[in-house]
């Protein structure tokens, strides 16, 4: 039987947001994942060294999801709910969660970690992540590209200018890098097809990913939310892009 769109949208506004991890989107929402494999290279890069900081861990989940940890594994968090999670999923592991703003210093000494990694972060201070490293350390990371998933984006904000359709471009991260003291090892960027399939796919989305509709709420865009359920259930999945790009930099000295 079909739900009907204030059933999803109970629904969706019900269910916890913290941590993560998408499983709730099992069988609603699919994305294609970039070819590379981010866990399996930070498993093979994790496996080298021993010691390591991953920064804006989330819940924790795919560090926890990456093979045995280096002796020393430190993650940071900004969001309490998160570092609660982290440190229930990390502690048993052997790595230690440090709350952390986001903001720079990162709370370490320089030169502490051979390998520094994050995952789709919020924000990168590329001079910090160059202090923490060792001569010859590397940093990791998947981030989100330009303009990802802005089918969804505008269709509630409407058209976005190009300034703002251009920002986390991967070549900025380049230059960004190279001018803290990095040198790019590796880069390469995907645009993946992601199929949302009801409504309570799209509000459990940008509930979770609060920087995509800032200040999303359901009772702001209902009338939004309305017509785009009608359109799912007439013409079938809402169909948008994410972009992604891998980067690995080394400190040079």
């Amino acid at each position: 039987m079909t739900r009907t769109f204030d059933h999803l949208v109970a629904e969706a506004e019900s269910v916890s947001v913290d941590g993560w991890d998408f499983s709730w989107l099992d069988g609603r929402a699919t994305e294609q994942r970039p070819s590379w494999g981010y866990q399996r290279l930070l498993a093979e890069r994790l496996a080298r060294v021993r010691s390591a900081l991953d920064i804006q861990t989330g819940g924790g989940e795919v560090l926890a999801g990456s093979g045995p940890l280096p002796p020393l594994t430190v993650a940071t968090e900004s969001w309490p709910p998160n570092i609660e999670r982290a440190t229930r999923l990390l502690h048993p592991l052997g790595a230690v969660v440090v709350a952390d703003s986001d903001e720079p210093p990162l709370p370490f000494g320089d030169e502490a970690f051979e390998l520094v990694t994050s995952r789709h972060p919020v924000t990168i201070w590329w001079d910090e992540i160059a202090r923490v490293l060792t001569p010859g350390g590397t940093y990791l990371s998947q981030q989100v590209g330009p303009a990802s998933v802005f089918e969804l984006v505008e269709f509630f904000l409407g058209p976005q200018p190009e300034e703002v359709r251009r920002a986390r471009h991967p070549d900025d991260a380049v230059a960004d890098a190279t001018k803290a003291g990095l040198e790019v090892l590796d880069l390469r960027s995907e645009r993946l097809r992601t199929e949302f399939h009801d409504i309570g796919a799209v509000i459990y989305f940008l509930r979770k990913v609060i920087w995509m509709v800032p200040g999303f709420t359901v009772g702001q865009y209902r009338d939004r939310l309305r017509e785009l359920h009608e359109r799912i259930q007439r013409d079938g999945p809402f169909v948008a892009h994410t972009a992604r790009f891998l980067i690995e930099a080394r400190k040079t000295g």
